[in-house]
């Protein structure tokens, strides 16, 4: 049985957009969804969960808004806020931003173990994703709850690795190994030893940053399908200025990033659609 192959649009980016406005980009461009941060406000969350539904789009629930409470209690707080908002909407999953690099073992724990009873009361997947300042803000960081979560699920933005790293990982195969069975979910960004986004992943300098990425999206849907997974997701993130980088002065963004995800989406369709 094949798998289905599912590529969502971001919402980040395009905030400054109306409702309507953003799902008739996504309809046009061709994405099968939208992966979004969701109003706390229920009857404004509603209102974008029913014209996602109405346009035939799917959703994937995001938060990360977590990363505005250092403090401990204050996190803990937003995060079962942010994620029982979330999973109310009833989106494929949720992906979420947890924890802080800086927090114990101790309170990450608490923090995932929260995720998991909230998504056990739901019935609502949830993902972690990978990403810098979290709790698997790198890979050293990351294993210890590996070893101890034999569930835990992740979404893979590794582009976040090679800033965090300085490097394309090419150090850290043996650790990759051990992420990859735990990857649910795909953000399709591609990152450098400078930072987590190429200024534009078509472009010939870029060439073995984009391969090393592609050979580790490889290597996760290769797995997913061989576990039989029904469902392969992945979103193109490529993200607005500061992500987009700029010219001094008039602070002019050097490439479009919704041009950049499409293109992406295009690249992923190609390569990864069963034939």
């Amino acid at each position: 049985m094949k798998s289905e192959l599912l590529i969502f649009a971001p919402h980040w980016g395009s905030a400054h957009l109306s409702r309507e406005i953003f799902i008739g980009k996504v309809l046009e461009a061709g994405f099968d969804g939208i992966e979004m941060s969701l109003p706390m406000d229920v009857a404004e969350r509603d209102a974008w969960t029913s014209a996602i539904d109405y346009a035939g789009l799917k959703l994937i629930a995001q938060q990360w808004e977590t990363v505005f409470h250092s403090d401990f209690a204050a996190h803990k707080q937003a995060l079962g806020d942010l994620l029982r908002n979330a999973c109310a909407a009833k989106p494929l999953f949720v992906n979420t931003h947890t924890g802080k690099d800086f927090y114990s073992q101790a309170q990450n724990n608490e923090l995932l173990d929260l995720a998991n009873e909230i998504s056990a009361d739901t019935g609502v997947a949830i993902v972690h994703e990978i990403h810098r300042s979290r709790f698997s803000g790198h890979p050293m960081l990351l294993l210890p709850y590996l070893e101890q979560r034999s569930q835990l699920a992740l979404n893979a933005d590794l582009s976040h690795w090679c800033c965090a790293c300085e490097s394309l990982l090419e150090d850290q195969a043996h650790m990759l190994e051990k992420v990859f069975p735990h990857v649910r979910h795909i953000h399709a960004r591609v990152g450098h030893s400078q930072g987590p986004q190429v200024n534009d992943f078509r472009a010939p300098e870029h060439a073995a940053a984009l391969k090393q990425h592609l050979s580790w999206w490889d290597a996760i849907i290769s797995q997913q399908r061989a576990s039989g997974k029904q469902q392969i997701t992945l979103t193109p993130e490529f993200g607005p200025s500061p992500y987009t980088q700029s010219l001094p002065y008039t602070n002019q963004v050097v490439s479009d990033a919704w041009e950049l995800n499409v293109a992406m989406m295009k690249l992923l369709r190609e390569r990864y659609a069963e034939k």
